[in-house]
């Protein structure tokens, strides 16, 4: 999976680099990512959530697998039993804003941290060095973070691939 991806998200990175010059921030929509996706022949679904009303894309060769515990919403896995995993999980910070999770994750020691926009909603994202992992987390209206951490994410390739499921990440409207 890595060497379909390897073309498609270079080309991602470099699509990337031209949108944030272009609007200095830090925005991107799915409608940047998917042509390029697709032009690379890396296939893939979209995963809904609707209690949360979120749609995440999931490449294939990732299955959904058994939820680690209460707090997670959606847990995919390599289907061939390597390591790594797509985590989506609720987060209670007390009705905290992005700013305050932004500072959370500072100083529990993440890195890379970026506030911005995946297709029109507030973000922060980061990288936990230590776990390998890079996660993207928005806040709810119930008070709660949602936050999708991906792991592994250790080499360039793989933070890349990261980085085109969390590109996905958009609301989904179930009417």
């Amino acid at each position: 999976m890595k060497k379909l991806f390897a073309l498609v998200l270079a080309l991602c990175l470099l699509c990337g680099c031209t949108a944030m010059a272009e609007t200095a921030t830090n925005e991107i929509t799915w409608e940047q990512v998917a042509p390029l996706v697709e032009a690379g022949n890396v296939t893939g679904d979209f995963y809904t959530f609707a209690q949360i009303a979120v749609a995440i894309w999931i490449p294939t060769g990732l299955v959904p697998a058994e939820l680690p515990d209460e707090s997670y919403i959606g847990y995919f896995v390599p289907e061939d039993g390597s390591e790594g995993a797509v985590a989506v999980c609720y987060v209670d910070m007390n009705g905290a804003d992005l700013e305050a999770y932004k500072d959370a994750v500072e100083q529990a020691g993440a890195t890379g941290v970026e506030m911005g926009t995946v297709n029109g909603l507030p973000c922060v994202s980061y990288e936990l060095p230590e776990q390998a992992t890079v996660c993207v987390a928005f806040t709810t209206e119930a008070g709660y973070v949602l936050e999708v951490a991906i792991a592994p994410a250790a080499s360039d390739e793989e933070k890349l691939a990261a980085s085109v499921i969390m590109a996905s990440i958009q609301s989904y409207d179930a009417e």
